[in-house]
């Protein structure tokens, strides 16, 4: 098997549209959570918080590509197009054959669906919808149009798994690489906010809805006093390339990924199971083969629902107790859904090459659930030679990654 190398990153986030930015946003202990009064027109809509991101020099995108684009779709070439530059990935390797992207979402852009269907029902008119709004609205929006503005003739493919998208779009790339199927992949994860994408946690009561008066307060990872997520945008995409090719033309290695794992619960359609997630991160570890001591830093999935995170946090006290530091970004960042696996994953690679560790934002006193893991609630200076990722998605979808630090 090919050892696996990550070589660039790219973001667009609600912390800023570059990787500095972000970093500097979590330095600053940032809080990207506004009330939206658009929203208060959705009846049953109970979170009125998100985390948006901005979009800007969309334009630069040629219009024959950008209109089958929505906003997830711009978002995703936008960091694509970063990590390549981060990389320095010459432009003919891009049409060579072994150079692929696999870019996943929750759904197709939210926004266009809801277009389309504004468009199409008052009328029931299917003439009035444009050619383009299709590949707008498909589940694949983000891979196929990263794929086509970018001119990649290698393997292109989607992972549509709500939370864990991006961190499965990251380890399937990190599989074809070391078969020996492709040398270079984009990897990674991109969303959209909209009421809709809210709503669909709303009725499950999984969101936030005590802080509309106090955004800045919420969301509140592992926090006694959190009730639940907020819904954020973006995009994350890394660079993954064939480690001795990497060597060999002189590229920088934030990392080296040396253990992935994904798979079910197979027990309940919307609550997270510390058994599975338990037996998730230890069947990583165990590719990985380093032992949980080992491991210098856990960047939690914690989204600060009542039961994921108690979950999450039983699972990590079982396998590594309160001698690995552990935080969560979602204080900072919301919850960005399918991008949100590679969005921290590369902020937790910026933390592996500064040795600091970012605290849990909003996190001022463990829920007793959630005790008996090393929370990390002021920035802590630490070298990391060894990180795991998780990210953990309704429908039981558990995946975990381990990075080390070339």
């Amino acid at each position: 098997m090919k050892r696996v190398a990550i070589t660039g990153a790219g973001v667009i986030t609600p912390l800023g549209n570059n990787v500095a930015t972000l970093i500097n946003g979590l330095e600053q202990g940032k809080n990207s959570t506004v009330y939206i009064p658009e929203w208060e027109k959705y009846k049953g809509l109970r979170s009125l918080v998100g985390a948006p991101a901005v979009l800007e020099n969309e334009k630069l995108i040629p219009r024959q590509n950008r209109r089958s684009m929505g906003r997830l779709s711009i978002f995703a070439v936008q960091a694509a197009e970063q990590a390549l530059r981060d990389a320095n990935i010459p432009q003919d390797a891009l049409s060579g054959g072994r150079l692929g992207c696999v870019i996943g979402s929750t759904m197709g852009s939210a926004e266009s669906i809801a277009e389309a269907f504004e468009t199409l029902l008052p009328d029931n008119d299917l003439s009035k919808l444009t050619s383009t709004k299709f590949f707008q609205c498909v589940s694949h929006t983000a891979a196929l149009n990263v794929g086509q503005c970018l001119g990649i003739t290698g393997t292109v493919m989607s992972t549509n798994a709500a939370c864990a998208s991006a961190l499965q779009a990251i380890g399937t790339g990190y599989d074809l690489i070391r078969l020996g199927e492709q040398d270079i992949m984009l990897c990674g994860g991109a969303e959209g906010l909209h009421p809709t994408v809210v709503g669909s946690f709303d009725v499950l009561f999984a969101t936030s809805t005590k802080f509309n008066q106090n955004p800045k307060a919420t969301p509140r990872p592992f926090d006694a006093q959190r009730d639940g997520l907020v819904c954020g945008e973006g995009s994350g995409i890394v660079v993954l390339e064939d480690y001795d090719c990497a060597k060999k033309r002189g590229a920088k290695i934030y990392a080296e990924i040396i253990g992935f794992n994904s798979f079910g619960n197979g027990s309940h359609v919307s609550e997270s199971s510390r058994e599975a997630i338990t037996a998730c991160i230890k069947e990583t570890l165990k590719r990985a083969q380093v032992s949980p001591q080992e491991i210098d830093y856990i960047n939690a999935h914690a989204t600060a629902t009542i039961q994921g995170d108690k979950e999450e946090a039983a699972a990590l006290r079982e396998i590594f107790g309160a001698n690995v530091p552990v935080s969560s970004l979602k204080g900072n960042l919301g919850h960005t859904l399918g991008a949100s696996g590679a969005i921290e994953l590369i902020a937790s690679l910026m933390m592996m090459e500064k040795s600091i560790i970012y605290p849990t934002l909003n996190l001022t006193s463990p829920d007793k659930e959630c005790q008996g893991i090393n929370h990390i609630m002021q920035p802590l200076r630490k070298k990391i030679n060894l990180l795991l990722k998780n990210c953990f998605a309704f429908g039981g979808i558990n995946a975990s990654l381990v990075c080390k630090k070339e």
